[in-house]
């Protein structure tokens, strides 16, 4: 039998790959290495460093619970501080000795015959490991929008997650195409620069008024250092998010008034914002219900666009010229910068994972999803693929913060290895049953949400994938997300052994190390 370079490869070294070492170091795992294509750790914050880059959610939720950072300067903190607590609970737990950045997996390929994964790396090599963890975010690869003539635009091309920050944008003619989470970020800080700034808009936006402020190092200390302060907010804000937004996409077939009196509330919000301007408000206005699309916050998104030398184009766009762009309504229009608002490739064809993992037999996860929906137990596990987990699987993530799902699915993964070296097993694979039993329950409770309702009609949101699945939240609470995680019945997996497997060192020391740390 071939012994394996490591026990376990994560793949990314964002929050996900970081919270999968965390909870394999506490089950007593400790022969594992992170790697990362990326220069940097962070993952889509190392990434994404457009202006206005931001949380959208309270910062306090946005951290894992067992890792306070050290300073959040505000409600919602600036992206380049989510990176620096990225690096700063890579430090705490010890974990950057394990990471192996600038080398990425190419492909992934089951070995039965030994019971290990071989990854192929982009600098051509190969690792070999027991175990493998996909922590490649959903929010990784870019969408560049699929649009007629876009390659033969002469002038800047960039797309919000690869910005080029050499780039001189100002006194520029910018084009914005797209209007979601980031490019309200991104809109107004263009505006301060730009010479003129157009943005084509194809559907608009619920924005709610964004409650930031400065956080007083001080105040910022207690909050974040008292525990049972911190635990109190977090928990305000978990409930919170809960009954509010995710509860009513979740129930919304129990509470469909809820929905229309928001989006009520919702367009007189908007009249209000843009008193004087009724045309733009109509404009602005979503005829989906709000909570369709990830929530989003501003102060400044909306008024942006009542500046002199900002315009809201509508039009539907025809083509990309070498000079700019053509709408329906017959205008072209001259630009110099084209930025690509477009978002990301979430849980679409091909792209979870952005490259060939394939199982037993040869199955290729990606055109398995493809040929029958993206499915996952726990949003973590899939039949076929042995002694492999996910971090973002289909329906694992309840609508909130994703460091909050990274860490049940995580300490999933790490309980579910633990098991497997306990009763001195080489593999572990969920079992048909159990699986089939959770897909078939949340795809059924799927039906019923806001997201699949006519409420949603139009809003082209990410949660709904191209097969006409909301295989990007799982309609669950968070609550339920985290007991499902931490309490799933051990048997769900299956565990074997192969016959020569008295020769793994990993598995020679499991036992003692499982009693050692006490998982269960």
């Amino acid at each position: 039998m071939i012994t394996p370079d490591h026990e376990v490869v994560i793949i990314g070294a964002g929050f996900g790959g970081i919270g999968a070492g965390i909870e394999l170091d506490r089950a007593g795992i400790s022969d594992y290495v992170i790697i990362d294509k990326n220069d940097g750790i962070g993952g889509t914050w190392w990434a994404n460093t457009y202006p206005g880059v931001a949380v959208d959610i309270p910062s306090i939720y946005y951290s894992f619970s067992y890792a306070p950072p050290k300073k959040w300067s505000r409600v919602f903190a600036p992206g380049a501080e989510v990176q620096q607590y990225a690096e700063h609970v890579v430090d705490r737990f010890g974990l950057r000795d394990r990471i192996r950045l600038g080398v990425g997996a190419v492909a992934g390929n089951w070995d039965e015959d030994n019971h290990l994964w071989h990854i192929q790396l982009t600098d051509g090599d190969t690792l070999t490991c027991r175990y493998a963890i996909g922590a490649v975010g959903a929010l990784e690869q870019p969408q560049m929008p699929d649009i007629p003539g876009i390659e033969k635009y002469a002038g800047k091309v960039v797309h919000t997650s690869r910005w080029d920050h050499d780039f001189d944008y100002s006194s520029k003619r910018v084009a914005v195409i797209g209007t979601g989470a980031t490019a309200l970020q991104l809109i107004p800080e263009l505006s301060d620069v730009a010479a003129h700034l157009s943005v084509f808009q194809r559907t608009p936006i619920w924005v709610a008024p964004k409650p930031d402020a400065r956080i007083p190092a001080a105040v910022a200390g207690t909050l974040l250092r008292v525990p049972v302060i911190r635990r109190s907010i977090r928990a305000a804000v978990t409930v919170g998010i809960d009954f509010g937004i995710t509860g009513i996409g979740v129930f919304h077939n129990r509470v469909p008034f809820l929905v229309s009196g928001l989006a009520k509330g919702g367009a007189l919000g908007y009249r209000t914002w843009l008193r004087g301007e009724p045309e733009l408000a109509k404009k602005l206005t979503p005829t989906y219900a709000p909570g369709c699309k990830r929530p989003s916050v501003s102060n400044r998104y909306l008024k942006t666009f009542t500046l002199p030398h900002v315009d809201l184009v509508t039009s539907p766009i025809t083509e990309i010229t070498e000079t700019g762009i053509r709408t329906a309504d017959g205008r072209n229009h001259e630009i110099d910068v084209l930025v690509c608002a477009t978002g990301f490739k979430v849980m679409a064809k091909g792209a979870t994972p952005p490259f060939p993992l394939e199982g037993v037999d040869g199955l290729d996860l990606n055109q398995f999803w493809d040929e029958h929906r993206f499915q996952a137990y726990q949003g973590v596990s899939v039949p076929k693929f042995p002694n492999s987990f996910l971090i973002t699987g289909p329906y694992g993530f309840a609508a909130g913060s994703y460091i909050a799902m990274i860490e049940c699915t995580s300490r999933h993964a790490a309980r579910a290895i633990a098991e497997s070296r306990r009763r001195g097993a080489t593999r572990v694979e969920i079992r048909q049953e159990p699986h089939d039993a959770y897909y078939r329950k949340y795809l059924a409770r799927a039906q019923k949400t806001m997201w699949l309702s006519e409420a949603c009609e139009g809003s082209n949101t990410y949660y709904v994938n191209y097969q006409g699945d909301p295989a990007a939240i799982r309609p669950s609470t968070h609550i339920e997300m985290w007991w499902g995680n931490k309490h799933f019945p051990l048997d769900d997996y299956s565990y074997t052994t192969l016959a020569d497997a008295d020769d793994d060192p990993a598995r020679a020391t499991a036992q003692h190390a499982t009693e050692v740390t006490g998982v269960s």
